[in-house]
C-alpha cells in the first residue's frame, strides 16, 4: 500500500517532520530511538503495580471505567433549561474516539424526567386506522424477527446556542447533544403490518409512557422505511434515561421524534399537530415565520480534538486532528479539514466508509509548527450536500432559531496549544 496518505504526508516523511519540528515523537527511526535513550525509571525500575496482585474478576460485577478516566462524563449547562427534570446533558465527544457512544456517557434529554418502567409492566398499543388494534407486551416484541442497526441521534437544538454568536466553549457543549449507538429491535414496519394499515392511513402518531408523552407525528412513508422499535443498545438493555425498556428510533431525523418509553402508535390520516410539533421544534426565520416539520438533520461535522476541552499538550510536531461527521440524508462521503479558517482545505481520512444515518470518524495527520490555527472541518454526504458556513446559513435562516444549526465550527488554536470557540467571516 502506498505510504503516502490523503493528507500528502507519507509515514516516513511524517516521522522526519516530527524530528525537524523538535517534537518528542518516539517511533521506529534511529533519530527517535536515540532521543529515547535517557534513563527512565518507569522503564528501568519495577513499579508498584507489578509487585502484587491486582483486583479479582468479581471486584466489580458491572464493569466501570478506571478512575483515571473519571473526567469522561456527561455535563450540563445550568442556564439552558429551567429545571433538571426537563434538562439536557452532553456527550463528552472531545474525550471519545471511534464512533460508538458508550451508553453511560451518551447524551440524554427528557421533558418530564426519566421514568422507571419494568418489562413486565410494559405495553405497546397500535390503534387508529388499522385492521386489528393490537397490544404487545415486552415478551411479544422479543419474538418478532430482530434486526441490529447503527444510527446517530441528534437533538434538533444541537449547536443551537451558536446561531447568534460563539457562546459555549468546547465541542462537548457546542455539539454534544448527540450519540451514536448500535440498536437492536423490531422494525416498525413489521408491527404495523401485523396490525394491518387501512388505505386512508397516511401518518402515525407516537407517544411515550412518561408524563409528557412527547407525542410526535411521523409520515407513514418514513415509518415503513427504516424506523426501529428498539429494546437494546450497544448489546445491552437500554438505560433508563434512554427509554428503557423500549424506544423508537427514527434514523436521520431530529432526536425529539425518537420517542422514549414508547407506549402507543396511532395510524392517522393527517398529522396530529401536537404541542411538540407546533409550539416546539419549529424553526423561526428572520421574518418571524416559523418552519415546521423540518425533521431531517443535515450533514454536519466538528473537530473534537484539538478543541477547547482538549488542548494540544505535547508541543510541536505530529498532531492527529480528529472529529466526527454525520448526515441524516445518507452516508458521509468526504470530510475536509482547514487550519486557516477555510482559506484552504485538505481531505481528511475516514476511519471507515460512511454508513447511512450513522456517525463517521475522521482523522487528519498534521505537523504543527506552533503557529496559531483556525481549525475547521467540512462534511460532504452521499447526496452531494456540503456543510455550510455560518454566514451561508444565516443568509437563509437568520438567527432567531435554536434548531438545525449545522454550520462549520471554528476553533482558534493558540500557540500555547489552548483552543477557543470563535467565528470567522
Amino acid at each position: 500500500m502506498d505510504e503516502k496518505g490523503r493528507n500528502g504526508i507519507g509515514r516516513r516523511g511524517f516521522l522526519r517532520a516530527s524530528v525537524a519540528a523538535g517534537g518528542a515523537f518516539v517511533a521506529g527511526t534511529s533519530a527517535a530511538r536515540a532521543q529515547a535513550q535517557a534513563p527512565d525509571p518507569l522503564i528501568t525500575e519495577v513499579q508498584p503495580w507489578a509487585q502484587g496482585w491486582g483486583d479479582g474478576v468479581d471486584a466489580s460485577p458491572y464493569g466501570m471505567p478506571i478512575r483515571f478516566e473519571a473526567d469522561v462524563v456527561r455535563r450540563n449547562v445550568g442556564w439552558l433549561t429551567a429545571d433538571v427534570i426537563s434538562s439536557i446533558n452532553f456527550t463528552p465527544i472531545h474525550a471519545l474516539d471511534g464512533t460508538i457512544t458508550p451508553q453511560g456517557c451518551a447524551f440524554e434529554r427528557h421533558h418530564s424526567g426519566a421514568i422507571e418502567l419494568s418489562k413486565p409492566d410494559y405495553r405497546l398499543m397500535i390503534n387508529g386506522m388499522v385492521d386489528t388494534p393490537l397490544v404487545f407486551t415486552y415478551e411479544d416484541l422479543e419474538r418478532f424477527p430482530r434486526v441490529t442497526r447503527t444510527y446517530f441521534l441528534e437533538c434538533a437544538a444541537n449547536t443551537g446556542m451558536e446561531w447568534a454568536g460563539s457562546q459555549l466553549n468546547g465541542s462537548q457543549f457546542t455539539h454534544g447533544m448527540i450519540h451514536n449507538m448500535e440498536y437492536t429491535g423490531v422494525t416498525l414496519r413489521t408491527l404495523l403490518e401485523e396490525a394491518g394499515i387501512k388505505p386512508e392511513g397516511k401518518w402515525i402518531y407516537v407517544e411515550g409512557a412518561d408524563a409528557s408523552s412527547n407525542g410526535r407525528s411521523i409520515p407513514l412513508e418514513k415509518a415503513l422505511d427504516d424506523c426501529l422499535v428498539a429494546f437494546k443498545a450497544n448489546g445491552e438493555a437500554l438505560r433508563k434515561e434512554h427509554g428503557y425498556p423500549v424506544r423508537l428510533c427514527v434514523p436521520g431525523w431530529e432526536g425529539n421524534m425518537w420517542v422514549k418509553w414508547l407506549r402507543r402508535i396511532e395510524v392517522t390520516d393527517a398529522p396530529v399537530e401536537s404541542r411538540e410539533e407546533t409550539s416546539k421544534y419549529t424553526d423561526t426565520l428572520e421574518n418571524g415565520i416559523s418552519r415546521k416539520f423540518t425533521w431531517v438533520m443535515d450533514a454536519k461535522s466538528v473537530v473534537t480534538n484539538p478543541s477547547p476541552q482538549a488542548p494540544i499538550t505535547h508541543g510541536t510536531g505530529p498532531l492527529v486532528i480528529t472529529g466526527l461527521a454525520w448526515s441524516g440524508r445518507g452516508a458521509i462521503a468526504r470530510v475536509d479539514v482547514s487550519v486557516d479558517g477555510g482559506k484552504t482545505w485538505k481531505e481528511a481520512r475516514l476511519a471507515a466508509p460512511g454508513q447511512d444515518m450513522a456517525i463517521t470518524r475522521f482523522y487528519f495527520d498534521h505537523v504543527w509548527d506552533g503557529s496559531e490555527m483556525l481549525l475547521q472541518s467540512r462534511a460532504t454526504d452521499s447526496t452531494g450536500y456540503v456543510q455550510p458556513t455560518k454566514t451561508q446559513l444565516r443568509a437563509v435562516r437568520g438567527v432567531n432559531s435554536v434548531y438545525h444549526n449545522n454550520c462549520i465550527q471554528t476553533w482558534w488554536v493558540k500557540p500555547n496549544g489552548e483552543a477557543e470557540n470563535v467565528e470567522v467571516s
